[in-house]
C-alpha cells in the first residue's frame, strides 16, 4: 500500500500528487520609495495541481492582490518563481506572458470589469474573438444559456443588475475553458444571497470543466468551500 502524499499546503492524499498547474516559487515582493523599502511578500511558496481550490484569504493590506497579480502574471516579484502549466512566467517576455494568460488564464473582478458599449453576448464574444474562434457566436451563447441569462443576450451592463453582470463575467472567463481562473472578490459588490448564487455557479463550472480556480475572497464560508486555505499575514503564509 502506498504511502500519503502530503501536498505542500499540508493535505494528505492516498494517491500521488499531480502535477503542478501552479507552482509559485519563494516569491517575494517589495517595493522602494523615498521612506525606504517596504516587503508586501515574502517567501511564497506553495503548489496547485489541476481542478483543485484555493481561497487566498488575510486582512486588508496583507498582500493577497498582489500575490493574485504575480500568480497571472501581471505583476513581477522582486525574487522568486511562478510557473503556470510549466512556464515560467518571468523568464517569458511581456509578450508571451500576454499569450499564455489568453491560452490559459480566466479572471473575475470585484467590480466585473464588462464592456460597456458591448451587449452581454458581445462581452462573452469577446476573448474568443481575439483567439481567434470560428464559432465565437454559438459559443458565448450556450455558456449565457448556462450561467442562466439565454433571455439578456442583447442587454447591456447598464440594464443588468449586479448578480447579473457577475454572471456576464463569469460566463466570459469561462468561455475559453481555461485552466486556470483567478477571482479577485468576486462577490464583493454583491449582496448576500446573490454572492452565493455566484459562488454557486462559480464552483460548479470550476468541477465541470476542470479548472483550477484561485480566489481572494474576505468571507470565510467562501473560503471553506475550497480545498486549500492560503492566509497571508504581513505578507507570508501563515503557517500552522
Amino acid at each position: 500500500m502506498s504511502e500519503p502524499v502530503v501536498s505542500r499546503l499540508g493535505e494528505a492524499s492516498a494517491i500521488p500528487a499531480k502535477p503542478a498547474i501552479i507552482a509559485v516559487e519563494h516569491v517575494f515582493k517589495s517595493v522602494t520609495d523615498s521612506t525606504g523599502t517596504l516587503t508586501i511578500l515574502r517567501d511564497i511558496d506553495f503548489t496547485l495541481a489541476p481542478r483543485e481550490t484555493a481561497a487566498i484569504v488575510g486582512a486588508s493590506g496583507s498582500g493577497k492582490s498582489t500575490l493574485l497579480s504575480i500568480i497571472a502574471g501581471l505583476d513581477t516579484p522582486t525574487q522568486g518563481t511562478v510557473r503556470l502549466a510549466g512556464q515560467d512566467l518571468f523568464a517569458l517576455s511581456e509578450d508571451d506572458r500576454a499569450a499564455l494568460r489568453a491560452q490559459k488564464v480566466g479572471f473575475v473582478f470585484q467590480n466585473f470589469q464588462l464592456m460597456g458599449n458591448l451587449s452581454a453576448l458581445e462581452n462573452v464574444m469577446l476573448p474568443l474573438e481575439l483567439s481567434g474562434s470560428k464559432n465565437a457566436r454559438a459559443m458565448a451563447t450556450e455558456m449565457l444559456k448556462r450561467v442562466g441569462l439565454g433571455e439578456r443576450l442583447g442587454h447591456y451592463p447598464k440594464v443588468l443588475s449586479g448578480g447579473e453582470q457577475q454572471r456576464v463575467a463569469l460566463a466570459r472567463a469561462f468561455v475559453v475553458q481555461p485552466a486556470v481562473l483567478l477571482a479577485d472578490e468576486p462577490t464583493g459588490s454583491l449582496d448576500f444571497a446573490t454572492g452565493q448564487t455566484v459562488m454557486a455557479l462559480m464552483f460548479a463550472l470550476n468541477q465541470e470543466l476542470g479548472t483550477t480556480l484561485v480566489l481572494v475572497t474576505h468571507d470565510p464560508l467562501i473560503a471553506a468551500r475550497c480545498q486549500h486555505q492560503i492566509t497571508i499575514e504581513a505578507g507570508e503564509i501563515l503557517r500552522a
